[in-house]
């Protein structure tokens, strides 16, 4: 996870406490990762982790409530900086061309540490309440707000036909997303470029529809009229 990071002589760089406080979080992270990839999900326990961290119990409760929220505290910063370089990649002009480098992000992300993203996948399923839920929810809705936008150039251009409003459609597009790169993530070696293949394919079915050709041709001669 990132580093305490700090510039020299920088009137911003925190003091002593706030020091003290970003060197216990990134423990707590550590730690959490540490025992999480060492005994797995289920077996480690609050208690190994606070000791591994050199915290006491009390003050790990004061940064999540169970093990839950502790995945998303390891997560947290580092998905809202994702989704923000997500969102600012570069995929060209085309709708499907857009949302693949936005996902791209997120495939190699998560295929960096398979063994803690399958956890996070797993557990976000949801996950409304605990002390990271809001800081999850935040950035799950900036990617879903980012997908609209592009939607909603894409409905400008007329490369999306249908008259559904803008971010129902971009939450329809999130969903195949979360589950797609569910069924990747459970793969024994997952590979960020063949998740984003069959990714490429479902997104190109969901744009292009299931109608057989005539029939879409015949529908929009008709809303043409």
């Amino acid at each position: 996870m990132n580093k305490v990071r700090k510039l020299a002589g920088s009137p911003f760089e925190p003091g002593r406490r706030e020091q003290n406080k970003l060197a216990k979080a990134e423990r707590i992270r550590e730690a959490t990762s540490s025992l999480f990839k060492k005994h797995g999900y289920s077996s480690a326990t609050m208690r190994q982790i606070a000791l591994r961290a050199h915290v006491g119990l009390g003050t790990l409760f004061n940064y999540a409530e169970d093990k839950r929220d502790l995945i998303f505290f390891v997560f947290n910063q580092e998905l809202a900086e994702l989704t923000e370089a997500a969102l600012a990649a570069d995929g060209g002009n085309d709708l499907i061309g857009r949302l693949l480098a936005i996902y791209r992000c997120h495939y190699d992300y998560f295929g960096s540490k398979p063994e803690l993203s399958r956890i996070l996948l797993q557990e976000l399923t949801f996950y409304s309440s605990g002390k990271q839920a809001e800081a999850f929810l935040q950035t799950r809705r900036r990617l879903i707000d980012g997908i609209e936008a592009i939607v909603r150039t894409a409905q400008r251009k007329g490369e999306i036909e249908s008259a559904e409003d803008a971010q129902f459609i971009a939450r329809h597009l999130f969903f195949v997303y979360s589950a797609a790169i569910r069924w990747w993530i459970a793969g024994a070696r997952p590979d960020a470029n063949a998740g984003l293949a069959d990714l490429r394919r479902l997104l190109e079915l969901q744009v292009r529809g299931l109608a057989p050709l005539a029939k879409r041709k015949t529908s929009r001669s008709s809303r043409t009229r």
